[in-house]
């Protein structure tokens, strides 16, 4: 027995409209649907739709987990596709790490500029 579109929300932690916008987009297989019109999912829809998540949270757009995704479903992607589309988001990953990079030494550098002990109108930060 499959999943009514209530219990997959419940077991993956998103809401309906979530699972209902993966349907559309693609990113989940099409359910049947009860004599009713109720969507009924496969049992394996839980482990898809966690899997969108953990890379949504590893910073993938939605594009970018749908042409994953293809590889496995629908085979139209190539292996170059698959290899560009790796080589960028390395360099993506790199760019936000120069980013962060700085922005912690920044931080470094101006906590020490910010002695604990000064009244706020007296911070050199604010009065340089």
């Amino acid at each position: 027995m499959g999943l009514r579109i209530g219990q997959l929300a419940s077991r993956t932690y998103v809401n309906k409209e979530t699972i209902r916008y993966y349907e559309r987009l693609g990113l989940i297989p099409i359910p049947s649907r009860t004599a009713k019109g109720y969507r009924i999912y496969k049992a394996q829809t839980v482990d898809r739709v966690n899997f969108i998540k953990k890379l949504k949270r590893l910073g993938f757009t939605l594009n970018e987990i749908d042409k994953l995704l293809g590889v496995v479903d629908r085979y139209e992607v190539k292996c170059r596709d698959i290899y560009d589309f790796t080589v960028n988001k390395i360099g993506e990953i790199q760019h936000k790490i120069e980013e962060l990079n700085k922005l912690e030494k920044m931080l470094v550098d101006l906590k020490k500029r910010c002695p604990e002990n000064k009244e706020i109108y007296e911070c050199p930060l604010l009065n340089p």
